[in-house]
C-alpha cells in the first residue's frame, strides 16, 4: 500500500512540473478558443456579422450573456422573441437575419467529449491487505 501511494505521488509531482502545452492541456476548449479571434472590445469571435450584433445586443446586456450560453438557431430566436416580449426589446426586422447567423455560427451547442458510459455488471471481491 505505501508502495502504490509513493509511486501516485511521484506521478503526481512529475506531472506538475511538465511544461503546460496543448497536447497535456487538459481543457480542450480552451486550446481551441486560443486559436479563435476574439473582438478586443466585447469579446466576442470575430465575424462578418459581429457589427450587427453588437448593434442590436450589446445596447442592452454585456456581451457575457451571449458567451455564457450556446443554443441552436431556434434557441437563439426563442431568447430574441422572450426578449421582446419581456424586456421590450425592438424588432429587428432585416438584422434578425444576421444576428440568427452569428449566434448559430459562433455560439451553437458543441459536441464534447464526455465520460466514458458507467460499467455495468461489474464482479466485485475482497482486497486482501497484506
Amino acid at each position: 500500500m505505501k508502495t502504490l501511494l509513493i509511486a501516485m505521488l511521484g506521478a503526481g509531482i512529475v506531472f506538475q512540473t511538465l511544461p503546460e502545452t496543448p497536447a497535456t492541456h487538459n481543457n480542450v476548449g480552451a486550446v481551441l478558443a486560443d486559436t479563435t479571434k476574439k473582438d478586443p472590445e466585447t469579446g466576442l469571435i470575430v465575424d462578418e456579422n459581429l457589427y450587427m450584433v453588437k448593434a442590436q445586443c450589446t445596447n442592452c446586456h454585456s456581451t457575457k450573456l451571449i458567451t455564457a450560453n450556446r443554443f441552436t438557431r431556434d434557441g437563439w430566436k426563442q431568447k430574441i422573441r422572450w426578449m421582446q416580449a419581456n424586456h421590450n426589446l425592438w424588432e429587428l426586422g432585416d438584422a434578425e437575419k444576421p444576428v440568427l447567423d452569428y449566434l448559430e455560427k459562433n455560439y451553437s451547442p458543441t459536441a464534447s467529449v464526455a465520460r466514458r458510459a458507467p460499467l455495468k455488471d461489474i464482479k466485485w471481491y475482497k482486497l486482501e491487505q497484506n
